[in-house]
């Protein structure tokens, strides 16, 4: 019986990871690209160099850990203009944002 439920708890945890790690499809990616230089950037400014709202460029970004920015794309800052984007995307698609700012946003267009 406990090795069927550690055996049950690592099927979930594993499947957990799998669904975090995917790589939203080709459609929704252009999806998010639009989301970030259209709905962001309205913050962010167009060019994401900053605005009203801190720079997103990868200079701007550096150092700082990948997993907090997530939670802030996905859950908001509470007492500031920063809204959770929670209705939006999954966390999985905060962290693809994530990764593609810290790199280097793409234009919208490419994918």
């Amino acid at each position: 019986m406990k090795e069927t439920i550690i055996a049950l708890m690592l099927a979930v945890v594993a499947a957990h990871a799998s669904a975090r790690a995917a790589e939203p499809d080709v459609v929704r990616r252009g999806e998010l690209v639009r989301l970030v230089r259209q709905d962001c950037g309205s913050c962010h400014g167009m060019t994401l160099k900053g605005g009203l709202g801190l720079p997103l460029t990868a200079e701007a970004l550096r150092g700082k850990p990948a997993e907090s920015l997530s939670a802030t794309i996905y859950y908001g800052r509470p007492g500031t203009a920063m809204p959770p984007w929670s209705r939006f995307l999954s966390e999985s698609e905060a962290e693809w944002i994530v990764g593609r700012l810290m790199a280097g946003f793409p234009e919208e267009g490419s994918r």
